[in-house]
């Protein structure tokens, strides 16, 4: 009895959470930025046998953890329905799983300022990713892993599978794109995440069927059922959080130690740091706490009658997650404040709890069904009122100052103003940047480059790159829609862009033109160059857009201002194909001289130099990829440039670049964007060159 009553008087010490916090700081420091930790493979291995500790089936890819030596993210690509259905029936949680395959590194994010894959993946202790050939799967799983397989494809198989897997278990690998895409636009895609308000439930249903049962039995009875779905759903940081929060705090109660629930939050904190310092870079655990300690904090403020308390949780909830959420994504959704005020009671009183009843009586599928249709009408309706307000890239200090004044608002609301003064200057800072830039972005198999003129008076994108897509069965189709020029738009949202003068479009090849689409739905742009040649399919496509959102489009340009100067199109011959007809456009400025040529071939080359003086350029961005049908020896001998860009992809299906144009290049110095990732120009009298390596 002394002991306890020492350890309580211990954790009642008020400078006890003071010694905590730098202990646990300097502690997570260490073993996250000083200790340095390297795999367990040399990176050369091609059979590889572990068990599995989470899987996806999304179209023809099955996406799993790993657990070998250290966990490792394989991918395999299904060859036909057969072998989806075996699979759908065959892999499991827990089982053995033998692979070959080869092993490859992740890659650093090659656009700035975009998500970097490499660090993420790292801070859950995985160097490699492992492309498979070949599997054999052994049938060797647990009884908790069986529990836990039938749970997973049990959802996955019944009506509305998508939301029950998202709902119930976290996993959010069915549903489409585009719904939590919208989601995400809307602010409210953590109410998809597992989190307290799935523990909120879970605990009033079991505490119910509990509550003739005496305080400890009753908590650690809970504590088993919470531990459990903690399993189920892989421990997700914020579902830790609030597990870990109900224990600590249930034995304040019984123990009367007199902590509140901030100390009790610490304390939660504090212990999951300790057992895993990188919990820290984990985008959920740091909303988590971040939001919850807000509200918290500043509890004693949430009055009025519902709908008052309603709207200031949501508001205390949005400015504690602003800071966050403009340092990842550099903007904030205003409309979300409200949009949660719907979404939040709706998701946690009614479809939540909807879910877990249809997921054990499946006969309530029809009215989970409409309540879904609700939930999706809803999402798509708010995301047509978005207000958002772009924040460019900021320093984490600024983000710790913005924490910082907001604390202090609680009793001296005029530190608002001071929040709100950062915010307009770092939206104002890149306005003072004298320097010009052109980017050279990196996106695969295809040209995207971006230019930005002193204090962004003008921004020019010449080419916004695309995939080209090939005909699936129905059962080969994803459900996921990735766009490549979402990078590149995050991109500009991170240098304070959110408007695009001059959209040129060289030609309208698919790697060329086909994200012209999401640029413009995402990004506001005032004009639109094409060509001079016909209009193809996709170009008449993208004029489609352009007349319903009332954007300018234009052909037959001979030049634009830019900066101090002018971009000139040079090439107003017409070809026999696309390729040739591409915009070629010379822009000199400082001294410099840049050559984007596009497609461009042989022919426009020899037509180029004998009708321009283009001796001596400074950047020639080379044509059609490197393919050997563009950049002649005669053409490089002419214009003799510094640098030569090559925009290519890597292990591109073309073989670009081809051996011929590297040996002509044999005099210049060679950027390619598929090793050396986007390439950056800076321009100040002086010319400053940085690249973004994989």
């Amino acid at each position: 009895m002394q002991h306890l009553n020492n350890l309580k008087a211990l954790l009642q010490y008020n400078k006890l959470f003071v010694i905590l916090f730098i202990f646990i700081f300097f502690y997570s420091l260490f073993f996250t930025q000083i200790i340095k930790y390297h795999s367990k493979y040399q990176g050369n291995e091609t059979e590889i046998m572990g068990t599995i500790k989470e899987y996806s089936i999304n179209g023809n890819k099955l996406k799993m953890t790993i657990e070998a030596r250290e966990d490792i993210i394989a991918t395999y690509y299904i060859s036909s329905l057969e072998e989806k259905e075996y699979l759908l029936k065959n892999v499991g949680i827990g089982k053995t799983i033998y692979l070959n395959g080869t092993l490859n590194e992740p890659m650093n994010n090659t656009v700035p300022n975009n998500f970097n894959y490499k660090n993420y993946l790292y801070n859950q202790h995985i160097y490699y990713l492992f492309s498979v050939d070949s599997y054999k799967i052994r049938d060797d799983n647990n009884f908790f892993d069986k529990i836990k397989d039938y749970i997973i494809k049990r959802a996955y198989n019944l009506e509305n599978g998508d939301y029950l897997l998202v709902l119930v278990l976290g996993d959010n690998a069915l549903i489409s794109s585009d719904e939590y895409n919208n989601y995400q636009t809307n602010g409210t895609s953590h109410l998809l995440a597992i989190s307290g308000s799935h523990v909120t439930v879970l605990l009033a249903i079991f505490s119910f069927l509990l509550r003739r049962f005496k305080e400890i039995p009753k908590l650690l009875i809970l504590s088993v059922i919470l531990m459990f779905f903690g399993y189920l759903t892989n421990f997700q940081a914020a579902l830790n959080r609030a597990i870990l929060f109900f224990i600590i705090n249930q034995i304040n109660k019984i123990k009367d130690l007199k902590f509140s629930n901030l100390q009790v939050l610490f304390l939660t904190a504090f212990l999951l740091v300790f057992f895993n310092p990188f919990i820290i870079y984990d985008l959920g655990f740091i909303y988590s706490f971040v939001i919850c300690g807000g509200i918290m904090y500043f509890k004693d403020k949430i009055t009025g009658n519902y709908f008052t308390k309603l709207f200031k949780l949501s508001l205390i909830s949005f400015l504690f997650s602003l800071p966050i959420s403009a340092y990842i994504n550099y903007e904030v959704n205003i409309s979300s404040i409200l949009v949660n005020m719907v979404f939040v009671p709706w998701i946690s009183i009614i479809v939540f709890p909807l879910s877990l009843l249809t997921f054990i009586f499946p006969i309530l599928s029809p009215i989970f069904s409409i309540t879904l249709q609700i939930t999706e009408f809803l999402n798509n309706l708010f995301t047509k009122f978005s207000l958002f307000i772009n924040i460019p890239k900021m320093a984490l200090l600024v983000v710790i100052l913005l924490f910082i004044f907001l604390l202090l608002s609680k009793n001296n609301y005029h530190y608002i103003t001071c929040f709100i003064t950062i915010l307009i200057v770092i939206k104002l800072v890149p306005k003072f940047n004298n320097n010009t830039y052109v980017y050279y972005l990196d996106v695969g198999q295809g040209d995207s480059i971006v230019l930005i003129s002193p204090h962004q008076r003008e921004v020019v994108m010449i080419d916004t790159g695309g995939k080209i897509s090939y005909s699936q069965e129905e059962w080969e189709q994803s459900n996921k829609n990735y766009n490549l020029s979402a990078n590149t738009i995050k991109f500009l949202k991170s240098l304070g862009i959110t408007n695009i003068d001059y959209l040129i479009i060289t030609h309208g090849d698919m790697d060329h033109a086909g994200e012209a689409i999401n640029i413009v739905n995402n990004i506001n742009v005032s004009h639109i160059l094409f060509n001079n040649d016909n209009y193809n399919e996709l170009e008449l496509e993208i004029i489609d857009t352009l007349k319903n959102k009332d954007i300018k489009y234009l052909k037959n340009i001979k030049s634009i201002n830019f900066g101090n100067t002018k971009l000139y199109f040079l090439n107003d011959t017409l070809y026999d194909n696309e390729n040739d007809n591409s915009t070629v456009i010379y822009y000199p400025i400082q001294g410099k001289k840049f050559l984007f040529m596009g497609d461009a071939g042989v022919g426009v080359e020899k037509n180029l130099v004998s009708k321009y003086n283009l001796e001596n350029i400074t950047i020639l961005k080379v044509g059609h990829h490197g393919s050997k049908t563009s950049t002649s020896e005669e053409f490089i001998t002419e214009i003799k440039p510094k640098y030569a860009i090559i925009s290519v992809g890597r292990n591109n299906r073309y073989n670009h670049p081809s051996k011929e144009v590297i040996d002509t290049l044999n005099k210049q110095k060679v950027y390619r964007t598929d090793t050396m990732g986007s390439i950056m120009f800076e321009i100040n009298n002086k010319l400053k060159i940085t690249t973004f390596p994989p």
